[in-house]
């Protein structure tokens, strides 16, 4: 699998991210990174990262993961997040890494696509300032379908 011209389409492919200047770092199977710049314009009353940035990096990162791990099967899918749940643990100064992985591996999940025709999922999604400090954690639970 060609994970880095995954990791190039999926910058391009939600205009959300771009706006945001999401930088997709990563993209593998069940494993995905994103980097949420340090951009004044982005930034909250007391200069940190907005919540709604660090929301966007974790469900972006969440997103690389699952795509990484179900590349073979995108054409044939639909995914979708079903709910997300955020815990700030600090204040996020500087750009910020989120590291998403997957709480099953993808060969689970194709089977239960494959069998099904739908499976649902966990990506859990830690984030951390420069100096490595936890800044926030994230699950996201994805749904995916076969397309009829």
């Amino acid at each position: 699998m060609d994970y880095e011209m995954l990791r190039a389409a999926l910058g391009n492919a939600v205009p959300m991210v771009k706006y945001l200047g999401l930088e997709i770092v990563e993209v593998g199977p069940g494993r995905g990174v994103v980097r949420l710049p340090d951009k004044p314009e982005i930034l909250n009353h007391v200069k940190s990262q907005h919540a709604a940035g660090l929301f966007a990096a974790g469900e972006t990162a969440s997103g690389a993961a699952m795509t990484g791990a179900l590349a073979d099967k995108m054409a044939g899918m639909t995914p979708l997040a079903k709910g997300a749940e955020i815990s700030y643990k600090r204040l996020g100064k500087g750009a910020i890494t989120a590291t998403a992985t997957l709480s099953e591996d993808a060969a689970a999940i194709g089977s239960r696509l494959d069998s099904d025709g739908k499976a649902e999922f966990e990506a859990n999604i830690d984030m951390t300032d420069e100096a490595g400090m936890l800044v926030a954690t994230m699950t996201v639970l994805w749904h995916v379908s076969k397309r009829s």
